[in-house]
């Protein structure tokens, strides 16, 4: 099979048969193989009801539902698990993408050898409460990660089999996708600009106060797993140690030029009279501390638990996908 198409949604049901018709309609004009994996995130409408209608209209359509809301993250990872297809697209359900970039998506990362495509939405239809934030997080993600892409939470984008099934996306890392994957060795990430369209139905279901505070956190957080995940105590130990150190030969210079003066007959103070002293006894208390967060870290790591178990309720299997 060529081309998995995941479509992560939740309460679409106004958008979900023109965006397949659409992708229909592409998929046939090229002459694709394809599949298209609609994972319903615990949509209250009747979302599942319009995507077990499409299914019967169209073999290609395999349907995930999700018995409550676990988030976008959660939905794209068990559409890359149970991808088929040699190049895997993802886009969102609100009809903002459009199914016509897919042909070239797939030629560049058939043709042209890239990893992942990320779609660069350079004329963009939202308000400006939703373009600010989205200017200033790509800023700083680049700034941090090092990835060069101008619209790093663009839904649409393209991967390689390898990637999806090489990366873990939990949580909230949805955003951080080419970040990931660059940390896992996939390193040749393109950029292609894509068309953006108005929102036709419904809502976004972002709102920017999540911009602000979870992409931060989430940069963060990525940016750690990546460089110190395997080896947590390179960071914490390291850092533990430089402090218990300076804190050890501080306190261990207040002793000796106490037992110094005193041998010299000069005037002294109390040790613990001397604001220094509490200063080194800190620093190697704190130093202590980093250094065993450090080794449970390194504990941790090596028996962490499956963090992607989602339950999920209902599944459309067609036998000819």
């Amino acid at each position: 099979m060529q081309i998995s198409i995941a479509i992560p949604l939740l309460n679409e049901e106004e958008s979900l048969p023109e965006l397949e018709a659409w992708i229909r309609r592409v998929m046939e004009a090229n002459q694709f193989t394809y599949e298209i994996l609609m994972v319903d995130d615990g949509s209250t409408d009747t979302s599942w009801s319009v995507i077990e209608q499409l299914s019967a209209t169209n073999p290609n359509i395999r349907g995930i539902k999700f018995r409550r809301n676990y988030g976008k993250s959660a939905a794209l990872h068990v559409a890359f698990e149970a991808a088929k297809g040699d190049v895997l697209i993802t886009m969102d359900a609100d009809l903002q993408d459009s199914p016509d970039e897919i042909p070239e998506l797939y030629r560049m990362i058939k043709e042209d050898g890239y990893d992942i495509v990320s779609g660069w939405k350079k004329v963009r239809h939202d308000p400006i409460s939703k373009t600010v934030p989205t200017k200033l997080y790509n800023a700083v993600t680049r700034m941090m990660s090092g990835v060069k892409l101008h619209d790093m939470n663009c839904g649409l984008k393209a991967y390689k089999s390898e990637v999806i099934k090489s990366i873990e996306v939990y949580g909230e890392m949805h955003r951080y996708i080419p970040v990931i994957a660059k940390w896992a060795g996939f390193s040749k990430i393109g950029e292609k600009v894509v068309q953006h369209q108005a929102r036709k139905f419904g809502v976004t279901k972002f709102g920017s106060w999540k911009r602000f505070i979870r992409g931060p956190l989430d940069l963060l957080s990525i940016t750690f797993v990546g460089k110190f995940g395997q080896r947590p105590m390179h960071l914490f130990g390291s850092i533990g140690m430089i402090m218990f150190m300076v804190g050890f030969f501080s306190a261990l210079y207040i002793g000796i030029n106490k037992l110094y003066r005193l041998s010299e007959g000069l005037p002294t103070i109390l040790v613990t009279d001397n604001p220094f002293f509490y200063i080194a006894l800190t620093s190697m208390l704190m130093g202590t501390m980093l250094f065993l967060t450090g080794f449970v870290s390194e504990l941790v790591s090596r028996n962490a638990p499956n963090r992607n178990a989602y339950l999920i309720e209902r599944e459309i299997q067609n036998e000819n996908v």
